[in-house]
């Protein structure tokens, strides 16, 4: 046992604006704090990263507050289209769906399609996988989300996105991520989305692309925030490859935020390292996000300081 590694678990529920009101702040931490202790105890049990990747995304996908499975934000026709990746580290692998429907967790397609020879499949394909699987349908849609777009409709969707955090005030960046670290070692990541509303329909988000999540032996990290700003900053590979490369997991966030500030992106990302290193980073105002660093669970939540923030937890 001497030689296990102890497991490490960060986890986002999107980024964006500041949490206004100790109501929405207060909701939002016991949400993200009982769902990493919920997935850092399948850690501890022995279970694999990608294990407690998938269930940790399932967690968040569930709970209405975050923009992902239930409570999923509506495309300017009304319709809900969600999009996840999963990436085992281990295996150098990602699969994914874009812009699927009438499912409950998208993060289970993306475990599915970890073993097919197609990985990756958009709306049409996802479907298909559906009815192969016998899938009951679900509707992700919250009355709230419905009365967020009915009001947009009044105003010609003149915002460029919904709001993200199910709270009524504050518009935000919506994605929920997951990036664990076993007790062998292995790293794995996830990442689901409902969207950022109100959009073109068949947009596509970076959550089903390395661009926003990406994994290999060495890191793994998650992104939330707007996805094209994600996406032209291919965030999620660029920190993962440049510690791959020989950077700290730190040094190659705090680089990788410098650009992407100096670009002017607004996101935010999630990281773990296999030598146990907890980093985020963000240019938004606020990170959704809790970790456990092996002795105790904390949050990014007040934490508005730009500069990143490296958690040891040894």
């Amino acid at each position: 046992m001497s030689n296990q590694i102890t497991p490490k678990l960060i986890i986002h529920g999107g980024a964006g604006s500041s949490l206004k009101g100790k109501g929405g702040l207060k909701a939002v931490r016991e949400s993200l704090h009982e769902i990493v202790r919920e997935v850092y105890q399948v850690l501890l049990s022995g279970k694999s990263a990608n294990e407690a990747v998938i269930l940790g995304c399932q967690l968040l996908e569930d709970n209405p507050r975050f923009n992902a499975g239930t409570g999923s934000v509506l495309q300017s026709d009304g319709q809900i289209r969600m999009s996840a990746s999963l990436m085992d580290g281990e295996a150098q692998r990602f699969s994914g769906v874009i812009n699927v429907s009438r499912v409950k967790n998208p993060i289970d397609l993306a475990k599915i399609l970890q073993d097919r020879e197609d990985r990756i499949l958009s709306d049409y394909g996802s479907m298909q996988l559906l009815r192969e699987l016998n899938s009951p349908i679900y509707d992700p849609l919250t009355d709230l989300r419905l009365q967020e777009w009915i009001e947009e409709r009044k105003g010609n969707f003149s915002s460029k996105m919904a709001g993200v955090v199910a709270e009524s005030e504050n518009a935000r960046r919506g994605t929920i991520g997951v990036v664990a670290l076993d007790s062998m070692g292995r790293v794995s990541a996830g990442t689901s989305t409902g969207g950022k509303g109100l959009e073109y329909v068949g947009r596509v988000s970076d959550s089903a692309m390395p661009a926003g999540n990406y994994a290999n032996a060495v890191a793994g990290v998650s992104c939330t925030g707007i996805g094209e700003d994600i996406i032209d900053e291919c965030l999620a590979a660029k920190v993962v490859i440049r510690t791959t490369d020989g950077l700290s997991l730190y040094d190659a966030m705090e680089k990788s935020m410098k650009e992407a500030k100096d670009n002017k992106r607004d996101l935010g990302a999630i990281a773990l390292s296999r030598d146990g290193k907890i980093v985020w980073g963000k240019t938004s105002e606020v990170l959704l996000s809790a970790y456990h660093n092996g002795s105790s669970i904390n949050d990014c939540l007040e934490w508005n300081d730009e500069s990143l923030v490296n958690e040891d937890g040894e």
